[in-house]
């Protein structure tokens, strides 16, 4: 009988032994929880097309693709009138990008070679302006005719302009007017520019900064080469 109870004692002081040592032992990582995983690039939290529009902006330069918080994105929508500016690179943001790389200011230098020009590339909906051959501001985006009224492609200068011009067949006022093919020419536009279903009536529509820049370069007299053609016009 004693023997027997020394070796019940024997079997329950190894047992308690084994959990002694397997407390000891230190317990594994908890697994990390998604909000604790390492941090994804930050193009991929700037949007379904952040990859695309921090590379274009790599090579219109200007902006700090490496900010923190989508800055460089943000500072891109404030500038080109995007809405919302939340840093997220959306389908709009994405075009306006790709528009701006692909304009070619090879296709449009004066003839002269000197001078102004006010450059129109309805093909990809941007502008600029160029000075003896060299660009001086720009490219940047704007708007042309709609279907039914498309900017006609062609060599033009400036004729007339109005700080503040008041159109009669569409009674609205038409800020920072240059008109260089009759009725047609540059103003600042009077909707959301980037509204992919207007147009204007054959007008090129401005930011309000570019308006503002377009009618301070600009003269009486400066040329204006428009070429392209808008899709669906």
């Amino acid at each position: 009988m004693r023997r027997l109870f020394f070796v019940l004692l024997l079997g329950v002081l190894a047992a308690a032994g084994t959990q002694v040592a397997r407390a000891a032992e230190p317990l594994p990582a908890p697994s990390p929880t998604p909000s604790e995983s390492t941090p994804a690039p930050a193009a991929q939290m700037c949007g379904e097309f952040g990859h695309e529009v921090e590379a274009a902006l790599t090579k219109l330069g200007g902006y700090d693709v490496s900010a923190p918080d989508c800055a460089a994105i943000k500072q891109f929508q404030e500038r080109y009138g995007l809405q919302p500016v939340d840093g997220i690179a959306g389908r709009a943001t994405n075009d306006v990008a790709q528009r701006l790389i692909a304009s070619d200011p090879s296709q449009c230098v004066n003839s002269s070679g000197r001078g102004v020009v006010a450059c129109v590339d309805l093909t990809h909906q941007t502008t600029w302006l160029m000075k003896d051959g060299t660009v001086v501001y720009g490219p940047t985006v704007m708007r042309s005719g709609m279907a039914g009224h498309a900017t006609p492609a062609g060599d033009y200068q400036v004729d007339w302009r109005e700080p503040k011009s008041w159109s009669v067949p569409y009674e609205v006022w038409l800020p920072y007017w240059q008109s260089f093919n009759g009725d047609i020419g540059f103003h600042q536009t009077t909707s959301y520019l980037h509204e992919a279903s207007l147009g204007s009536h054959g007008c090129v529509n401005l930011l309000p900064a570019d308006a503002v820049a377009y009618w301070d370069t600009l003269g009486e007299g400066s040329s204006v080469r428009v070429f392209g053609h808008r899709v669906g016009t």
